[in-house]
């Protein structure tokens, strides 16, 4: 049976990479802080003799005891309102965090996959954005603290990659939606989705005419999947080509929820991104992948999860633990 160590497990796309590395017969060692993760997207693994959770932090040193085949590093904060309220943690997870996960892939001679950010693209001056694409990101704004750290991450798993023949992966993300996602936690689904159910109005930042691309959870996993197990190791887009406006998406959830809420405007947030869409032509060429899932059906099945939540978890703001030290 071989083993994988996925960081960030009780996140949103680390718990889901667990179950699929579960599925298809691996024994999965989880890893994770709980600064922005929740174990009840793991419990229902707890049972299994294929899984270990271990709550720890990867800024400190990581020992993981036997053999390990595959590294995948998913542990950092992903929501705005995470990485603007603990920025000092965020740099780190992509800093230190990395350097002990590289370290680790060394010594147990293990292939690492990182994941690393459409953010790394910043306001984009080039659309749709191609790996080749050095991206227009501000160092110094608010935003910086994970765009930058990301932009790290990939500088220094290639110096690994190159200097230590370690053997690694890039896979950099875009907009990614599905169950277990936070609702209030700054990103457009759960947000959108969160104020339609409480019957608020829904907020769009600026005119609403700027863009995302959003990607089913399960065929970003998949892309994931074929990364990790390719023989390439410079930087692959993973997400939804299929571009709409903020404004459209709004009023796409409202006819989904079917209620009558208002969209109110908002200025738009310091360094927000205008235009997000991926070239998926290497995804494509080179792994095989493109996503299958269609937006339609993919916010159906979040729109039944949030619905299924409890009025209490509906109506509870984003109150997380960030007390630990930076």
């Amino acid at each position: 049976m071989k083993r994988v160590l996925i960081t960030g497990a009780a996140g949103f796309l680390g718990s889901h990479l667990c179950d699929r590395f579960i599925k298809d017969g691996y024994y999965v060692i989880g890893m994770d802080n709980l600064i922005t993760g929740d174990l009840k997207n793991i419990e229902h693994l707890f049972h299994l003799k294929q899984f270990e959770f271990h709550h720890h932090d990867v800024c400190n040193f990581v020992h993981v005891s036997g053999e390990l085949d595959y590294i995948l590093h998913f542990a950092s904060p992903a929501s705005p309102i995470d990485y603007l309220k603990i920025p000092i943690q965020t740099l780190k997870v992509s800093s230190v965090g990395t350097l002990n996960l590289l370290g680790l892939a060394k010594k147990k001679n293990a292939r690492i996959l990182v994941a690393s950010t459409s953010e790394i693209y910043g306001d984009p001056l080039v659309h749709p954005q191609n790996e080749e694409y050095y991206g227009n990101v501000s160092s110094i704004g608010p935003r910086g603290v994970y765009d930058e750290a990301k932009r790290f991450m990939e500088s220094l798993t290639m110096a690994y990659h190159r200097y230590h023949g370690v053997d690694t992966r890039i896979v950099r993300i875009f907009n990614t939606y599905g169950p277990r996602m936070r609702l209030n936690d700054g990103r457009v689904v759960p947000a959108f989705m969160g104020q339609a159910l409480r019957g608020e109005d829904i907020t769009v930042f600026g005119d609403g005419s700027q863009t995302r691309s959003f990607c089913y959870i399960d065929d970003q996993v998949e892309g994931i999947y074929r990364l990790l197990m390719s023989d390439y190791s410079n930087p692959i887009n993973i997400g939804n080509p299929h571009e709409t406006t903020i404004l459209e998406f709004a009023q796409e959830i409202i006819k989904l929820t079917g209620t009558q809420q208002k969209i109110i405007f908002e200025p738009l947030p310091q360094d927000d991104p205008l235009q997000r869409q991926p070239d998926i032509t290497k995804a494509k060429e080179i792994l095989g992948w493109e996503p299958k899932i269609d937006r339609t059906e993919g916010l159906k099945i979040v729109y039944d999860y949030f619905k299924s939540l409890s009025p209490e978890e509906l109506q509870k703001k984003e109150h997380r633990n960030f007390t630990s030290k930076a």
